[in-house]
């Protein structure tokens, strides 16, 4: 009698789940990203959330959860009820480096405490001087600072995250001497480097796309493996004699780790669809973003490469919270 007791409660068990799972969303779901508002992490959540807003009949709400190296917008979707009503947008930072810059004393595993869905998009960042800056390639920044050592700062969006990394490990390849002045976020960054009052800044497009097409910023090279479709004729950072140097940046969409498989796979499913449409595409380039879906699989596998490429970069530049 206690086997079947046993066998019969989880006969029930798995039945409700299913019918939760089918009757999901019955209400507004709430799409955490630990970024402030106006950058590409929030044009990648809200155009998704837009889609899934239709897609599923139900609200689907940003909220913004900004600070703490991205760890608190983290520990609050790690923490969440695992009943699908909060989803979670965030990329690299939060998951591949923040293990690394906290050395242990993270509120929450990357890896265990949530339920990938599927990647979101992907983008280099690039490498941006003020117009004003008599600065014209990366060849003469180098020179540049290298005539004026500790006196040149470079601007990130926040210590410990892709950008500051990104920068470090630029710092470290070319001898440059650069003092690290962070901010929270790219936007209030934005300023001090069109006064001039910081020398550098590694940036996604999104931010900064307006000051490019207006001539105040000036971009020098592209972080990422390949030229970038969204400007081809800027050249990488390994083409200009770092070879091997990378920063892809990515989002993907998370649940909590214990959110039902069913509603797991009806949120890859419908993000699938988007992310291949011609809607997406044109949305996604808009802020210089590529869309990149892939199985709930991928994106794991994505951030335990991640974790053991970034866990000797982060030491070496020698992080730290904020």
């Amino acid at each position: 009698m206690t086997r079947f007791a046993i066998l019969l409660f989880a006969a029930l068990s798995a039945a409700a789940g299913a019918v939760h799972a089918q009757s999901w969303p019955a209400k507004p779901v709430r799409v955490i990203i630990p970024y402030p508002p106006g950058g590409g992490a929030e044009a990648a959540a809200r155009f998704l959330a837009n889609h899934f807003t239709q897609a599923f009949g139900q609200s689907f709400v940003i909220d913004n959860r900004p600070g703490g190296n991205t760890v608190i917008g983290a520990e609050a979707a790690a923490k969440a009820p695992a009943d699908g009503y909060t989803l979670f947008i965030t990329g690299g930072s939060t998951m591949s480096v923040q293990p690394f810059v906290f050395a242990g004393k993270l509120p929450y595993d990357p890896l265990g405490d949530f339920a990938p869905v599927s990647l979101v998009s992907h983008f280099p960042f690039f490498l941006l001087v003020p117009a004003s800056l008599q600065v014209n390639t990366l060849a003469e920044l180098v020179a540049y600072v290298k005539a004026r050592p500790g006196q040149v700062s470079y601007a990130s969006n926040g210590s410990g995250l892709l950008s500051n990394l990104g920068m470090e490990m630029l710092k470290q390849a070319t001898g440059m001497d650069l003092l690290h002045v962070p901010y929270k976020g790219f936007a209030p960054a934005l300023p001090d480097l069109l006064s001039g009052r910081v020398g550098v800044m590694m940036a996604d497009l999104a931010p900064v796309g307006q000051q490019l097409r207006a001539g105040t910023l000036r971009v020098l090279a592209a972080t990422s493996a390949q030229r970038s479709s969204f400007l081809p004729e800027v050249p990488t950072v390994a083409e200009l004699g770092t070879p091997g140097y990378e920063i892809d940046v990515w989002f993907g969409l998370f649940a909590p780790a214990a959110t039902p498989p069913d509603i797991i796979a009806r949120l890859n499913a419908e993000t699938r669809k988007y992310l291949a449409s011609a809607e997406a595409k044109e949305a996604y380039g808009k802020v210089g973003h590529e869309p990149l879906s892939s199985t709930p699989e991928a994106v794991r596998a994505r951030i335990a490469a991640e974790q053991k490429a970034f866990a000797k970069a982060v030491k070496d530049a020698k992080l730290k919270p904020e």
